[in-house]
C-alpha cells in the first residue's frame, strides 16, 4: 500500500497529479494549518500560475483573514464581496475565467475542458477547500487517476506534522510513503522508521511540452498542459515510481 499526501491545492501542477497516479491512497491535508504565507500571498492552497502572452499569471482566490487567526484549511471561507476596494479580488470567479479563455481559446484541446471550468465559475463557492476539491476530483477523471481520495479531517486523526503523517500511513496499513522534495526537508524520517513505513524521496521534473507564447515554463497549473496537450501530455510526464528501489 503506497500513500501520499498534500494540502487540496488550488488548480495544481503537473507534478501534484503525477504523485497522486502513482498512489494507492491520496489524502487530502485539509484538517492542518491553513499556511501563514498566504498573507502574502505566497500559499498554493489559494492560488497558481497559468501562462500569457506577457509570461505566467497567478490566479489566487482571496480568502477571509481579518480577526480569523490560524485557521486549518476545511474551515477558510472565499472572500466573496465584489466591492473589494483591491480590484484584482474582487469578482475572482470571472477574472480566472476569463482569464483561462483568453489566454487558451487558440490551444488544440481548450473545447475539451472549458465547460468545465465554466461551471465551476458560475457556481458560488464559500470554502475553499470545496473548491479546490471539486477541481481536483474532475482532473482525476480527465486525467484517468484512480487513486482513492480521502480527506485528513474524515480520519479523526489528533496528531500534526511527520506523527500525523505516519499516523495516516498506519491507519490504511501501508509500507509506503511518497513524500515531495520539499516534504523530505522537515520530517522527521525516524518516526517513519519506527513505524516500518519506506519513504520515496518524490522529485518531479517537468519534461518540456508545447505552450504558446516564448520560452517554455514549466511546473505552471495543470490546465496549462491539459489545455495544449490534453491527457497525453499528461502521460508522459510519469515516472515509473514502482518500480525504483
Amino acid at each position: 500500500m503506497v500513500i501520499s499526501c498534500h494540502q487540496p491545492n488550488y488548480i495544481p501542477w503537473t507534478g501534484y497529479f503525477c504523485k497522486m497516479k502513482e498512489s494507492d491512497v491520496f489524502v487530502l491535508l485539509d484538517s492542518v494549518q491553513f499556511p501563514r504565507g498566504v498573507c502574502k500571498g505566497t500559499s498554493w492552497v489559494n492560488r497558481n500560475r497559468i501562462k500569457t502572452s506577457n509570461g505566467e499569471l497567478w490566479l489566487s482566490v482571496p480568502v477571509k483573514k481579518k480577526g480569523r487567526g490560524l485557521q486549518i484549511i476545511k474551515d477558510v471561507e472565499i472572500n466573496n464581496d465584489t466591492d473589494l476596494p483591491d480590484p484584482p479580488q474582487a469578482d475572482w470567479r470571472k477574472k480566472h475565467f476569463l482569464s483561462l479563455w483568453h489566454f487558451y481559446k487558440k490551444a488544440p484541446y481548450f473545447n475539451e475542458y472549458i465547460d468545465f471550468f465554466e461551471h465551476i465559475y458560475n457556481t458560488h463557492w464559500d470554502k475553499l477547500a470545496e473548491l479546490n476539491i471539486a477541481i481536483i476530483k474532475q482532473i482525476n477523471v480527465w486525467l484517468d487517476i484512480k487513486t482513492q481520495i480521502i480527506c485528513s479531517s474524515e480520519l479523526d486523526l489528533t496528531t500534526n506534522k511527520t506523527q500525523l503523517l505516519a499516523d495516516i500511513c498506519n491507519y490504511f496499513k501501508a509500507d509506503t510513503y511518497i513524500a515531495g522534495s520539499g516534504g523530505m526537508k522537515y520530517m522527521d524520517l525516524s518516526i517513519f522508521e519506527n513505524s516500518k513505513i519506506k519513504v520515496k524521496d518524490y522529485r518531479f521534473n517537468c519534461i518540456p511540452y508545447p505552450q504558446f507564447w516564448g520560452n517554455f515554463i514549466p511546473n505552471l497549473s495543470v490546465v496549462d498542459i491539459l489545455f495544449n496537450c490534453g491527457k497525453k501530455g499528461f502521460d508522459i510526464q510519469i515516472p515509473p515510481w514502482r518500480d525504483r528501489g
